[in-house]
């Protein structure tokens, strides 16, 4: 009997993360030939080999939270380049996460980074402190938005955190990122705790 190649299963793959449904593999090879189903080479943990995008993809989402801030507040730091991806990537070494990086044609085009953090000393007090996984980073490069992306990565962290036996997953949303928030949403994520702000200084 006919077995499909892994290139056709990759491609497989991809279409039913892109458009949440199954297609026959055969048919679904003559479509990706014809160009009607986007390539993605792979999802991979890779991240010393493509820092320099990682980079990039963290200072675009910051610049977009500064764009969309109705305080004022955030801000693209001189050294957030250069800082901010090893500090991130040093939190998944030391809380056991994981960090995915989406590669197209041999460049990060999106990444998903999650740690399992341990519980305070005494947060049993008031909290039945569950084991839980923790959404530290999700960004899909703006070239490439719509297609999918976002899914297969919320996808693999979360088989991640499920193979760890984590009950729950957590993640910070930032209140004027609306398009984030329907994405979780979406996702079957909701809201359980607030941060509100007021200004009281000149």
């Amino acid at each position: 009997p006919w077995e499909p190649s892994q290139e056709e299963l990759a491609y497989q793959q991809a279409y039913e993360a892109l458009y949440g449904q199954k297609k026959d593999t055969g048919l679904l090879w003559g479509r990706a030939i014809k160009g009607q189903v986007r390539k993605i080479d792979s999802i991979i943990e890779d991240e010393d080999k493509y820092l320099d995008d990682v980079k990039d993809l963290l200072v675009e989402l910051e610049e977009y939270i500064v764009s969309i801030d109705k305080d004022n507040l955030d801000q693209v730091h001189p050294e957030y380049r250069d800082k901010m991806a090893v500090l991130d990537l040093e939190e998944v070494k030391n809380n056991n996460g994981k960090c995915y990086i989406v590669v197209e044609d041999d460049k990060a085009v999106g990444l998903i980074m999650g740690c399992i953090f341990s519980y305070d000393e005494y947060d049993y007090l008031d909290y039945k402190c569950p084991k839980r996984g923790e959404i530290t980073e999700l960004i899909v490069s703006k070239n490439v938005r719509s297609k999918g992306i976002g899914n297969m990565l919320m996808n693999k962290m979360e088989e991640y955190f499920k193979s760890d036996g984590c009950e729950y997953i957590l993640v910070d949303v930032f209140a004027y990122n609306e398009n984030a928030i329907k994405f979780y949403d979406k996702n079957g994520y909701h809201s359980r705790m607030y941060t509100n702000i007021k200004k009281i200084g000149d």
